[in-house]
């Protein structure tokens, strides 16, 4: 089993910025593909970004077209903790956003999840 537990959610004018973490533990956090979604009320949950460890020097990442260039993903494998940073937010960036682990790739249907963190922005 791995456990995901996000933090770092919170309310936020237009414009500003966040930063999500969603650390890990119970298995080697290395070896898993991670991600976060999101989920607006009313709306389907959506991809927004993920990350794949190679080796010690390269990840893979993919960003959704709707937040690239203002959202970024890292990972510190030493901490075993991703980050979703979060800027020039907008009110439509409102949603739930869930941390996602998977040994393959994260997907709608990935093996782990977080509880959510509630990201709320203001116009």
């Amino acid at each position: 089993q791995l456990q995901l537990v996000e933090s770092g959610g919170g309310s936020v004018q237009a414009g500003g910025s966040l930063r999500l973490s969603c650390t890990a533990s119970g298995r080697t956090f290395t070896n898993h593909d991670m991600g976060w979604f999101r989920q607006a009320p009313g709306k389907e949950r959506e991809f927004v970004a993920r990350i794949k460890h190679i080796d010690m020097s390269i990840t893979n990442t993919n960003i959704a077209d709707s937040v690239k260039g203002r959202f970024a993903i890292s990972r510190d494998n030493g901490k075993n903790t991703i980050y979703l940073q979060m800027n020039s937010l907008k009110p439509e960036d409102t949603a739930v956003y869930y941390c996602a682990a998977d040994p393959v790739v994260v997907t709608f249907a990935s093996r782990y999840w977080g509880q959510g963190a509630q990201v709320t922005v203001s116009s």
